[in-house]
């Protein structure tokens, strides 16, 4: 997509955390002036380092960024990738009267997991059951998670009474409110679902095989080692869930924006345990623009300075099915301080990839706390193929080629995607 109009155009992102460096580099592909706000020093922030200009303010002292904002020619705000400053997001585009694709309400409910959840289960969304902590009837294992966190931070599987009353502990202490919930533990199978929203029309983007692996030990939860695309529950998604979810979104008067929905799967369903309400991660964003034409991280940046998602109806453009089968290949890294990471030069060079998106590089450190939270996907790599026989093999090059190097020279890289990971999702 073009946005001439763009150009030149002064955008605030709020938050300097490496992921926002997709949003700053998007940005000034597109002609699009950045200015990147944040509390910390200019080296400890990646988006200030390569943005076109540094602002040294805490993105939560809402007057003081509206302030700002009223006093230095700001044209749009935008925030991606950060559950926490959403509300503040939103409060300040509300007084400054800039566009903001949610509002403070919708943001605040689409963070805490308890209201999500009573929300999917009121329009028949399928969800993760969940038992009171004070039953004496707990059916083990248990997953417990603090209602107001992301990135995997607070959660713990726990098999007894005993392991459940430490948990808790871990998942108050991770969430804002203190607060936790107890659920059934469905270990298996996982589907990503991304929407697109555009101008008040639902578009179920893509339904992509979250596949986890379970390569460093049973005390944490198993991480994402990759994603394919489509998944082999589509077809049932859209027949059972789609349409309520299209209900529960017009419920919360969404019209703008992006969102996934993270799902456990169990004979077939498709059950709700995590969403965000903007960009993910995962990226896959990248994989949209490669393989269907359209790229919602492209349409909320235009949203944030014109208050329009794109100067086009993307309706023509979303197929869930994908006409070429798509991957994303997560590295998860082992605890250590990188001395060096080889292979991307020829990774990159491979006609299959779209994009490799380096979370880290050498000198910094991979912490035991980090262990067990998506905090660990140090390389991620996107593209597509022309058969789904060729994804397993592909992916499998992509992770034989990468290595990180420690300190000490082992491989920090962990086992990667195998065949067992993925049988039953595409072949």
């Amino acid at each position: 997509m073009m946005y001439q109009e763009l150009k030149g155009k002064r955008l605030l992102i709020l938050g300097g955390m490496r992921f926002s460096c997709e949003i700053v580099k998007k940005a000034q592909a597109m002609g699009i002036y950045t200015l990147v706000a944040d509390y910390n020093k200019i080296e400890d922030s990646p988006g200030k380092q390569i943005a076109d200009e540094a602002v040294d303010l805490s993105v939560i002292d809402v007057d003081a960024v509206v302030e700002y904002v009223k006093g230095n020619r700001i044209d749009g705000v935008f925030v991606g990738f950060n559950d926490m400053l959403l509300p503040y997001y939103a409060e300040i585009c509300e007084k400054t009267g800039l566009p903001c694709y949610g509002t403070k309400e919708q943001f605040e409910t689409l963070i805490a997991k308890d209201k999500y959840k009573s929300l999917c289960r009121q329009f028949g969304v399928p969800t993760i059951p969940e038992y009171d902590f004070h039953d004496e009837n707990i059916k083990y294992p248990v997953l417990v998670k603090p209602v107001d966190s992301s990135g995997s931070r607070g959660i713990t599987i726990c098999h007894d009474r005993a392991e459940l009353e430490k948990a808790v502990e871990v998942g108050r202490k991770a969430s804002k409110t203190g607060e936790v919930l107890v659920e059934r533990y469905m270990d298996g199978r996982e589907v990503t679902v991304f929407w697109t929203f555009q101008n008040g029309n639902y578009y179920l983007s893509a339904l992509a095989n979250r596949h986890v692996k379970q390569n460093q030990g049973g005390d944490v939860i198993p991480l994402p080692v990759g994603y394919t695309f489509p998944s082999v529950f589509l077809s049932k998604y859209r027949l059972e869930v789609e349409g309520n979810c299209k209900k529960m979104f017009r419920h919360l008067g969404i019209k703008d924006g992006m969102m996934f929905m993270q799902c456990k799967v169990e004979d077939g369903t498709c059950y709700l345990y995590d969403l965000g309400f903007r960009p993910t991660g995962s990226l896959e964003y990248k994989i949209l623009n490669r393989v269907c034409g359209y790229d919602p991280l492209d349409m909320m940046i235009c949203f944030a300075l014109t208050g329009r998602m794109g100067e086009e109806d993307i309706a023509p453009k979303v197929k869930p099915e994908f006409e070429t089968p798509a991957f994303n290949v997560s590295c998860l890294c082992a605890p250590g301080t990188i001395k060096e990471i080889t292979g991307l030069d020829e990774v990159k060079k491979m006609l299959e990839v779209e994009d490799v998106v380096v979370a880290y590089t050498p000198g910094e450190t991979i912490t035991e706390q980090m262990r067990g939270l998506l905090a660990q996907i140090s390389i991620r790599v996107l593209g597509s193929v022309d058969k789904k026989e060729q994804l397993l093999p592909t992916m499998q090059k992509i992770n034989e080629t990468l290595h990180i190097l420690g300190e000490d020279g082992r491989e920090l890289l962990l086992p990667g995607i195998e065949y067992e990971d993925i049988n039953g999702y595409i072949f």
